[in-house]
């Protein structure tokens, strides 16, 4: 897979957080690891040939994927139909599983994120599960204290830059969210509007965790005057905007993830002995992302569904995760791909802000910002 291909599907990390506030919501699309092809059963279904195997739907966003070998072991160990029903972004699928409260769609969701964490909770739609996989999971990564939405996974969302700009050009590479407005670094970032891109409102939400509520108006005053470049969505800012991927755009720095470093390696045409981006991960530079799942009310599969909660907390399909959605496992026992031990950085001091902070001001914030930066 080409990276431009795999960065279209992970787009959301979370992507990841945009239609609460007025997306549509889409169809969902029923998958085993996959698209189903025609004539495969859909959720609740079962082919002949399974007949006698219960089914199990679980509902995800557009990004999730996971390895066949994965999903067949899951399968055969429990007898069981795995039907994933990818239902747009997250914020897309959060809304569907909101709106199907009472007479759920699926067993299982996954893909809610701390952004969204508050607004699933209070429209309670999971039923409370104290898996055993917890006990190896850190409790940082445990925001429900009621255990009705279980951490999955976690990313950053960060600031990379292209290496070879910085080295040819004698220059520093900015450590800090106040070295972005010194003028060596005018017009060198481009970000993404909070109002139409995922990685664009995480990175606003870090300068607000920074800076304060108070304060991060003011900030991106200076960056605007800093000449900072906004574009609409990840996309146009990776591949059109930035250096690092095609070596033709004007920025050598754009709010991307943590993981990108990785990826560019990983689906490098020729193989790499570095990264040629990388990632700033000074304290409150990135801000973090985790993703839970949890059982929904009404399932009439409740033993099916812990028994899949606890196998996507297990070491198994946290080891599978990083090279399927290059996101990183929250199971402290799970050994990380190659990959991710040579070329990634995790921030030691990530930018976090409280689940219900951010449902109850999100809005607000996005305005604020709008008026601030793109008037």
């Amino acid at each position: 897979m080409r990276l431009k291909l795999f960065y279209s599907v992970i787009l959301i990390l979370g992507v990841i957080l945009l239609a609460a506030c007025g997306e549509a919501v889409s169809s969902p699309t029923p998958t085993t690891a996959g698209a189903a092809p025609e004539g495969e059963a859909t959720p609740g279904e079962t082919t002949p040939a399974e007949e006698g195997a219960r089914s199990l739907t679980v509902m995800t966003h557009d990004s999730f994927a996971v390895s066949e070998p994965v999903i067949r072991q899951f399968e055969e160990e429990n007898n069981v139909k795995l039907n994933i029903v990818q239902a747009g972004d997250a914020g897309a699928s959060l809304n569907r599983a909101i709106l199907s409260k009472g007479s759920p769609l699926a067993d299982v969701f996954y893909g809610v994120d701390n952004t969204f964490l508050s607004r699933a909770l209070e429209a309670d739609i999971f039923e409370p599960y104290d898996s055993p996989e917890l006990a190896n999971i850190p409790e940082a990564f445990q925001l429900d204290s009621e255990n009705r939405a279980l951490p999955v996974d976690f990313g950053d969302v960060c600031i990379n830059y292209d290496k070879s700009y910085f080295e040819e050009n004698d220059l520093a590479v900015p450590q800090t969210l106040e070295d972005l407005t010194k003028p060596e670094y005018r017009g060198l970032l481009v970000v993404e509007s909070p109002a139409t891109s995922s990685p664009g409102l995480a990175f606003m939400l870090a300068t607000i965790a920074h800076f304060g509520e108070d304060g991060y108006l003011q900030y991106w005053e200076d960056l605007r005057n800093n000449g900072v470049v906004v574009v609409n969505d990840w996309e146009t800012a990776y591949y059109t905007n930035f250096s690092g991927s095609s070596g033709a755009g004007p920025q050598p720095m754009v709010v991307s993830y943590g993981s990108s470093p990785v990826a560019e390696v990983v689906f490098a045409e020729q193989p790499l002995d570095e990264a040629p981006t990388g990632s700033i991960i000074g304290p409150d530079t990135c801000f973090r992302q985790i993703e839970f799942v949890g059982i929904l009310q009404g399932t009439q599969q409740r033993e099916l569904a812990e028994k899949f909660v606890d196998f996507m907390l297990s070491e198994t399909f946290q080891e599978d995760m990083p090279l399927q959605m290059f996101v990183f496992p929250v199971n402290q026992n799970a050994k990380l791909p190659e990959p991710f031990t040579q070329f990634a950085e995790i921030s030691e001091q990530p930018a976090t802000l409280d689940p219900g902070q951010i449902a109850s001001n999100r809005e607000k914030w996005i305005q604020s910002w709008n008026d601030t930066v793109l008037r």
